[in-house]
């Protein structure tokens, strides 16, 4: 397994829209291995997305269970072609990105969602998720759809703030 190279705004790839999966061979087996270590090698990463290695394909990967948010969440989740079929209520929450790793903002996003995605194996799965792990999920989505948390800011000149320094 290898740690990837995160791309960092402003590369101009992360504005790139990703293709769908089809092939669910040994190779698609050992990238997710390599982006699954290259999630938990950042600092407070819940989620990655293979466009911000590079890789523009329909995959992401979501894991709240090793953060201080509360429960309820699905663990760790391989999100291959994921669709969001379902959504409601909006809230404001601040986010964070390894891809804009000097700031945080005010993120517009649905508290609940309902969603399906293929896991390693090509297995389709539905999920409902809410608060953080919604939030972190749709995140990941965007990064598919070639936008970043900075393209949904409430208001660049007060919901952007310098990160606080990981130790």
């Amino acid at each position: 397994m290898a740690i990837l190279e995160i791309l960092e705004y402003p590369d101009e790839r992360l504005k790139q829209v990703s293709e769908r999966v089809t092939d669910f061979g040994d190779e698609l087996q050992l990238f997710l291995a390599d982006l699954e270590e290259t999630m938990r090698a950042g600092p407070g990463g819940v989620g990655i997305a293979a466009a911000q290695v590079g890789r523009f394909q329909r995959i992401a990967l979501v894991d709240c269970s090793v953060t201080r948010k509360p429960v309820p969440n699905h663990g760790f989740m391989v999100l291959i072609n994921p669709e969001i079929t379902q959504w409601e209520g909006m809230k404001v929450g601040r986010e964070g990105c390894m891809s804009v790793p000097d700031y945080t903002g005010n993120v517009i996003r649905a508290e609940k969602i309902s969603f399906s995605a293929q896991d390693a194996s090509g297995e389709t799965i539905e999920y409902e998720c809410e608060g953080y792990e919604a939030r972190a999920v749709q995140h990941e989505l965007d990064h598919l759809d070639g936008m970043i948390f900075l393209d949904r800011l409430v208001s660049r000149n007060k919901d952007l703030f310098r990160r606080k320094v990981y130790k």
